[in-house]
C-alpha cells in the first residue's frame, strides 16, 4: 500500500465528520482553533458512521472550560442497552490552558463569538475546529452573496471562452 503525503489529505488531515456551512453566512471567521472533545463510547461509534450535526451548536466558556452545545450525535440502533444516550449533551472541549485563556479574553473584551466549523479525525482522535467569529449584519451577507455570484458568473464567461 502506497503512503499518502500529508497534503493528500485535506484541509483538516483526516476524514470530515460534520461542517457547519452555516457559520460561514452568519459569521466573520477570523481566527480558527483546534480542540479535542470530550466523548463516551457510543459517541465514537455513532461519529465513525457519520452521525452527527452541528448546525445550530455554539461553544460556551463556564467554569474556565469550554463545552460544545447544542450538537447532535444521534445514537445508532446498536447502542449499548445498559445506558440511555443522550444525544444533546454538553461535551468538554480539551484546549491548553494559554489557548482557552486568549479565547476567554476575546469573548469577554471584545465581544467575539465561539462557533465550531468543523468535526474531523486526525490521527484516530476526533477533534473540533473553533471559530473566532464576530457576527455578520444583512448587509455584509447580501454583498457576501453579491460576490459569490460574481465570481460564479466570472468563471463560467471565462470557461466559455
Amino acid at each position: 500500500m502506497a503512503n499518502k503525503s500529508k497534503n493528500s489529505k485535506g484541509s483538516h488531515g483526516g476524514s470530515t465528520i460534520a461542517l457547519n456551512r452555516k457559520a460561514k453566512h452568519e459569521y466573520f471567521i477570523e481566527d480558527r482553533y483546534e480542540a479535542g472533545i470530550e466523548l463516551e463510547g457510543w459517541e465514537v461509534k455513532s461519529l465513525r458512521a457519520g452521525r452527527m450535526a452541528i448546525n445550530e451548536s455554539y461553544i460556551n466558556i463556564a467554569r474556565n472550560e469550554a463545552f460544545l452545545q447544542g450538537c447532535t450525535i444521534t445514537p445508532l440502533p446498536t447502542a449499548s442497552t445498559h445506558i440511555q444516550p443522550n444525544p444533546t449533551r454538553h461535551r468538554k472541549l480539551l484546549l491548553h490552558r494559554y489557548q482557552l485563556d486568549r479565547l476567554i479574553g476575546q469573548v469577554e473584551r471584545r465581544g467575539y463569538t465561539l462557533v465550531p466549523t468543523a468535526v474531523y479525525w486526525k490521527q484516530g482522535r476526533v477533534k473540533v475546529e473553533i471559530g473566532l467569529a464576530r457576527g455578520k449584519q444583512m448587509h455584509d451577507k447580501r454583498e457576501a452573496d453579491r460576490d459569490r455570484d460574481w465570481n460564479r458568473d466570472k468563471a463560467r464567461i471565462l470557461r466559455a471562452h
